[in-house]
């Protein structure tokens, strides 16, 4: 093993992402976008949930406290109104889920319609009930209990998943499709005639990736951080930490993919099948904390499961490595794993 190749190929490749000026603005750019289109989406103004539709309304002359509906419904930030001139042109909606409840404005009798397939219309429907009956006698049935303690908004709770989706596909596509590229093309053949073993090789491209993926997550936490101003609730450190080692594992699933093939169309497929099931079932948009067992445990197995949900302890809850330690097992023995099984089946040209 030469330290001094191993050298050359980091500085390399780290000059070759560093001039692809595209590929790098875009690696701080993306995930970036997604962090403030989500901040817009759930900002003080955008705040609904559910889509009450209700006619006969002129929607350039509606006047919210002039709508004969339960004065309930117009107070609650969750749900928007959406007015249509006919029945007709609001049944269509309805039943293209674009609306998620139907009120007639006026009558002696409040009247709505509601789609049996539609959950939220379900939630709805019952808010519509409530909307009718007294404050004075839920009052005397119910007592309302408030959260103490810091809560935690859901841009705080997004974040770590967009800085994770983001290390994730960039580290698949950046190494394993990047490496089947360089195989198809013959960069690979070449340097097999050279002294360049495939672990000086692979170990200098894991090493760049994890710095560069390590690098741009930092610039755009500083960028979003500035924006947004995110609740840190634990250690730089510890975070630091866990984010090394799930940039690491990821980097070393990569390698997996770029072991052997020439095929790029069928690496960006393979990548694809890959990424999309992580994304959902590690819960970067969404918990799924109502899923069925099965699927809980499917996610179980994913290396971005375990990153995110170390990530999360750490800036939303405040933990320590003690706390993580579980899941930070996890990603470095899965990294072990995972670039045993990359060095292993290397080929240069196959």
């Amino acid at each position: 093993m030469s330290f001094k190749r191993m050298w050359a190929l980091f500085v390399a490749r780290n000059f070759e992402f560093i001039r692809d000026r595209a590929g790098f603005g875009w690696n701080i750019l993306f995930p970036f976008l997604i962090v403030a289109g989500f901040g817009v989406m759930f900002s003080s103004d955008a705040r609904s949930e559910f889509k009450l539709g209700i006619f006969p309304v002129t929607p350039d002359r509606m006047i919210v406290r002039e709508l004969k509906i339960p004065e309930k419904l117009k107070a609650y930030d969750q749900i928007k109104i959406v007015p249509f001139e006919t029945h007709d042109e609001a049944m269509d909606k309805l039943l293209h889920h674009k609306i998620d409840i139907l009120l007639e404005n006026g009558g002696e009798k409040l009247r709505y319609w509601i789609s049996d397939s539609s959950p939220k219309g379900y939630v709805l429907e019952k808010m519509v009930k409530e909307s009718i009956i007294s404050e004075e006698m839920f009052a005397s049935r119910v007592i309302k209990q408030q959260i103490k303690g810091q809560q935690i908004r859901y841009i705080d709770w997004l974040f770590p998943g967009i800085l994770g989706m983001n290390i994730m596909f960039s580290s698949l596509f950046g190494v394993g499709y990047v490496i089947v590229r360089y195989r198809r093309s013959g960069v690979l053949k070449r340097l097999k005639a050279t002294p360049v073993t495939a672990f000086e090789y692979l170990t200098a491209q894991l090493i760049s990736r994890v710095l560069i993926l390590l690098s741009t997550s930092f610039l755009v936490w500083l960028g979003c951080d500035f924006i947004f101003s995110f609740q840190m609730q634990g250690s730089y450190f510890d975070a630091f930490v866990v984010f090394l080692a799930g940039t690491l594992c990821l980097v070393c699933l990569g390698l997996i993919l770029a072991c052997r093939g020439t095929n790029e169309e069928l690496t960006n497929g393979v990548i694809n099948f890959i990424c999309w099931p992580m994304m959902f079932l590690s819960e970067v948009w969404f918990s799924i904390e109502g899923a069925s067992s099965w699927v809980k445990t499917a996610a179980k197995a994913l290396p971005l499961t375990h990153f995110l949900s170390a990530a999360r302890k750490i800036i939303n809850d405040g933990a320590t490595l003690s706390d993580v330690s579980h899941e930070i097992t996890i990603l470095l023995v899965m990294s072990l794993v995972f670039l045993s099984i990359g060095a292993l089946f290397f080929s240069w040209t196959k």
